[in-house]
């Protein structure tokens, strides 16, 4: 069982940054997709941004030219960098892992919570 582990949350005042970090365990990193999600209280939980194996990268709307996703397969490590943040940010994010013969993320971490003041 794969344990993935955020930090790098807090709070933060709108227009600042924040880096979240996600570490991984498992010899199978490299090979498998990665990615954030994030749920705001009384909402649903909702993709932020996903990388490949490959390097290939998927971003909400939402957050496209202000959020970058990237991964450090060396560290077993994959990161998001967010710039410009936004009250409508604020909310638990969460490193996720999709299995190599896995459709959708399937491994979760514990959260990290981000909070953007206005």
């Amino acid at each position: 069982q794969v344990q993935l582990v955020e930090s790098g949350g807090g709070l933060v005042q709108a227009g600042g940054s924040l880096r979240l970090s996600c570490a991984a365990s498992g010899s199978i990193f490299s090979l498998v997709a990665m990615g954030w999600y994030r749920q705001a209280p009384g909402k649903e939980r909702e993709l932020v941004a996903t990388i490949t194996s490959r390097d290939l990268t998927n971003y909400a709307d939402s957050v496209k030219g202000r959020f970058t996703i990237s991964r450090d397969n060396a560290e077993k490590k994959v990161y998001l960098q967010m710039n410009s943040l936004k009250p409508e940010d604020t909310a638990v994010y969460y490193c996720a892992q999709r299995g190599i013969f896995e459709t959708k993320f399937d491994s979760w971490g514990q959260g990290t919570q981000v909070t953007v003041s206005s």
